[in-house]
């Protein structure tokens, strides 16, 4: 009989840490960018930074979620009440979701642009949409409404992750934490 695992493999962890604090930088920068005025110098330079490392944060996303899906997680604690194993479910399910949908929709919205992505500034990848400021406008609009859903998450599972801190009943924290 296979013992369940009582903690996140190395690989689940690097990957947690890593993406979370590339997530957090590039939403960061991204709402930085929203105060940048159109037409600025070098604002094109900024953006082109941001849609690249969101390309490459999506496609470290994506690995992850594989390993996530080929690797199963230690179960939550049977001390732990049950609306918080159903909450925390909940919360990966949509932090996932959230990773997902964020580069999906704003690589979607630069294809919808007459700019595209010219990724770190250097290898030009031109658009494989038409130039539709309705369509560029809905993706861009669902990449941002997200980014406001992705930070709530991300707070819900930061006060989550402290409370488990300050109260180690249960051990979870220790599972995701470098041993």
């Amino acid at each position: 009989m296979n013992a369940s695992p009582t903690r996140y493999t190395r690989t689940a962890i690097l990957l947690h840490w890593l993406i979370a604090a590339a997530v957090l930088g590039q939403i960061a920068f991204g709402w930085y960018l929203q105060l940048i005025p159109r037409g600025a110098p070098d604002r094109t330079v900024f953006v082109n930074f941001h849609k690249s490392t969101g390309l490459v944060i999506g496609l470290l996303i994506v690995f992850r979620l594989v390993w996530r899906l080929t690797h199963t997680p230690p179960p939550l604690p049977e001390s732990m009440p049950a609306w918080e194993r159903s909450a925390a479910r909940v919360n990966h399910v949509l932090l996932y979701a959230c990773m997902l949908i964020m580069p999906i929709a704003g690589y979607t919205a630069s294809n919808f642009s007459k700019f595209g992505v010219k990724f770190f500034n250097a290898i030009p990848l031109p658009p494989w949409g038409v130039d539709d400021r309705d369509i560029y406008a809905f993706f861009n609009g669902l990449h941002v409404g997200t980014s406001y859903v992705f930070v709530t998450l991300i707070a819900l599972h930061a006060a989550a992750a402290l409370k488990h801190l300050m109260f180690p009943r249960h051990g979870i924290l220790r599972r995701m934490l470098p041993s």
